[in-house]
């Protein structure tokens, strides 16, 4: 090494024994006292360990931190200037070390979520704001006159006062009810503007509740608790005759009205605050005796928070895209009930007497969506609890399970009905799901990343290690089509004799190469493509092997992966390694099951003449069950975190390449459905030429939005060539 370098290397280490005390080097199976690591500047009081299989020497360079192997004789000077480029992480504790780990390896799907639960304290306040139960009088911020607000008169405000208002003459015509009918115009008039309004019980006596309840403004905690009421509120007294009136009469419409609210509300996502509203006033405040429920304006000059029962400011906030329950998305969670819809639908209106088949069709693949969130949880959770092995094995076996239900459930159905159209749609899918990974997911995220963060940068090392496999799969996959090109036999449907035109004597129409069908063991015929195909069936899943090995054993220090201190042994997993297993199970159960019903129901779709078979294959069964990992990319860059966009395509790329479509021709062997790796032309160029422009994007380690619009334009090109591309033949 030269001079210049050990200088560095033994300053390092002389500056991180002086500062970071006692240090470790935590691995995924065992501590090892040998990483220092030197503090930035800018936060020497937070120090960090490390956690990664490897020693290493990290020192940090401002808010960039770069690590050197400790090593330097075994590696040379290239070694480590190598080692220095390597990307740092920090997170809180090991299991999401685990899933970042993951997240970095090779042929690994890249998920956003945590598997853990975060503690609420250390939380910003946004999302302190999303968890809060409505259980506290804070002072006022902002104008309660907004936009949201206005929208919750129209759609909800108006017609719940309406309702109570009615429910209030109902109460006053039984004359013995009288006092519930006052509770609830008071009511009417609260849900028609109940922003800057809060419902308490009333004090008892001389006893200063107000001052009681008050807590300071830092202290957030008794927002979060699901129960926040400290005081117990009167129940109606059971033997009073107007209980019974108002319990048979009264709470009954009420408690409809509320339901419904609450429904549409939680729905909407973004007005959930009118749902926990409305479920407040159900389960508590309808319940309370008449004379405990008092409703007061909220004091502009409250300088401290206090305990109600009910309190609401906005009823819109557009931050609840990230609210989550049990470690579940809110949209996934919402979605639930129309996968069960559709399977409901689907296999009792067979007939389509009252769903058309565009609409059982439709249902069918936008119920993959949330499945597809249910499966990349459960592989999240398992591999991040998991060693290397495990992890590699549920993600080879599950990760494409999303896409491998709907191509053979669409190749049985083509088998069923004696048609090659199903298999044309397959390949069009397979070819749309390249092209959407290659060219649409890192466009996508360069564009919205570059706008937020202006230039971005990536690790090309890892990015050179995708491009090169990703021009192994593409020549693998398409190496037949080119071998049926060269050596299959022209066949031309019509061909039209021109008498007296002695440059061009015949006019044919509809050519295409003919290959000879599938053929079984060895007995293959001269210029058969199968003997290539089972050759390249075998060598692409171990070139996907070798790849695994390189980022999981051999060279897994490319990346470092970091502990905070603070957080390293504390966690609670969202799901547990058996409960995450019970996911997966069922919801590829429920996958298979909407996949059958979507390859069931898509045959009107197909016989619509003005839309090509092609543009269906590309668009919707190819890039519907990849919309969790687009969510993903995006999370990912808008973090600034490019290189794990970048790897969300390419690992999809090439896991179809290298594992979906081998398995294909090993489903096909064992059960001919006519399947023949042979691609049309449309489908070769359009995939060799995305490659191509896509390593050449890739290749100075650095993105903006500019060069993410290059990439998404070009795929929108593409789409617009399949939209007026004709039909297959066998459409």
């Amino acid at each position: 090494m030269p001079g210049d370098m050990e200088n560095l290397r033994k300053r390092s280490v002389a500056e991180g024994s002086e500062s970071c005390g006692e240090r470790r080097c935590v691995g995924p199976q065992h501590l090892d006292p040998c990483t220092v690591e030197t503090p930035p500047p800018d936060s020497s009081a937070q120090h960090f360990c490390h956690y990664t299989p490897k020693c290493f020497i990290t020192v940090h360079k401002g808010p960039q931190a770069t690590s050197a192997r400790s090593t330097p004789s075994h590696y040379g000077e290239d070694g480590w200037h190598e080692a220095t480029s390597k990307t740092t992480i920090r997170v809180e504790n090991e299991v999401e070390a685990h899933r970042e780990a993951n997240n970095y390896k090779f042929g690994f799907r890249k998920w956003k979520g945590h598997v853990t639960e975060r503690p609420i304290e250390d939380r910003s306040d946004i999302v302190k704001e999303l968890y809060s139960n409505l259980s506290v009088v804070k002072p006022q911020e902002g104008q309660l006159v907004t936009f949201g607000n206005v929208i919750y008169v129209f759609l909800f405000g108006w017609w719940i006062s309406l309702i109570y208002f009615l429910v209030g003459l109902v109460m006053f015509g039984t004359i013995f009810g009288c006092r519930y009918g006052k509770v609830c115009w008071k009511l009417a008039l609260y849900f028609l503007w109940p922003f800057g309004k809060f419902i308490e019980k009333p004090p008892d006596g001389d006893e200063n509740i107000a001052a009681e309840d008050a807590v300071g403004a830092k202290d957030s905690a008794p927002l979060l608790v699901s129960s926040p009421i400290s005081a117990d509120f009167s129940m109606p007294v059971p033997c009073h005759i107007s209980t019974y009136i108002w319990f048979l009469l009264g709470y009954p419409v009420l408690a409809v009205v509320h339901c419904l609210a609450c429904v549409l509300s939680w729905l909407l996502v973004f007005t959930i605050p009118v749902a926990k509203l409305n479920a407040r006033i159900l389960t508590t405040v309808l319940l309370m005796a008449p004379k405990d429920v008092q409703i007061q304006r909220l004091e502009k000059t409250l300088s401290v928070e206090r305990r109600v029962i009910l309190c609401c400011y906005r009823a819109f906030n557009v931050y609840y895209y990230k609210y989550t329950i049990q470690g579940i998305n809110i949209f996934a969670l919402n979605l639930l009930p129309l996968v069960l819809i559709t399977l409901i639908v689907g296999y009792t209106d067979r007939e389509h007497k009252y769903f058309s088949a565009e609409t059982t069709f439709a249902t069918a693949i936008i119920s993959i969506i949330p499945l597809s969130y249910y499966i990349g949880m459960g592989i999240a959770s398992i591999s991040a609890q998991s060693n290397f092995a495990v992890g590699a094995v549920v993600n080879a076996t599950f990760g494409s399970i999303t896409e491998m239900t709907f191509y053979i459930t669409a190749l049985l159905q083509g088998h069923r009905a004696a048609t090659k159209c199903y298999e044309e749609i397959v390949k069009a899918a397979l070819t749309g799901t390249l092209l959407g990974c290659i060219l649409f997911i890192p466009g996508i995220c360069m564009i919205i990343g570059g706008i937020k963060h202006s230039e971005q940068r990536f690790n090309s090392r890892s990015a050179g290690v995708s491009s090169a496999l990703l021009f192994i799969s593409i020549g693998g996959v398409f190496a037949p089509t080119l071998f049926s090109k060269t050596f299959g036999n022209l066949v031309c449907e019509s061909c039209t004799n021109i008498p007296g035109n002695a440059s061009v004597p015949f006019i044919c129409k509809d050519c295409h190469y003919d290959t000879v069908g599938s053929c079984f063991y060895f007995f293959f015929l001269p210029h058969d493509p199968q003997p290539l195909v089972y050759t390249i069936s075998v060598l692409l899943p171990a070139a996907y092997l070798i790849g695994l090995i390189f980022t999981l054993k051999t060279h897994s220090h490319i990346y470092d992966i970091h502990i905070s201190d603070g957080h390293g042994g504390h966690h609670v997993v969202h799901w547990s390694r058996w409960r995450a297993l019970a996911v997966l199970i069922v919801a590829t159960v429920l996958m298979a099951c909407c996949a059958d019903l979507s390859t069931e129901n898509i045959e009107p779709i197909l016989a619509h003449f003005s839309i090509s078979q092609y543009f269906i294959g590309v668009t919707v069964l190819a890039m519907v069950p990849e919309l969790p990992e687009i969510v993903n990319g995006i999370q990912f860059a808008l973090q600034n975190n490019i290189s794990l966009s970048l790897e969300v395509g390419s690992c999809i790329a090439v896991q179809v390449c290298m594992i979906q479509i081998p398995l294909l021709i090993l489903f096909n062997a064992f059960y001919d459905v006519g399947f023949v790796l042979v691609f049309s032309d449309i489908h070769l160029w359009a995939s060799i030429f995305s490659v191509i422009l896509v390593n050449y994007i890739f290749m100075d380690g650095k993105c903006d939005y500019f060069q993410g619009t290059v990439l998404v334009v070009v795929y929108l090109i593409l789409l617009a060539l399949y939209f007026f591309a004709p039909s297959p033949r066998s459409c």
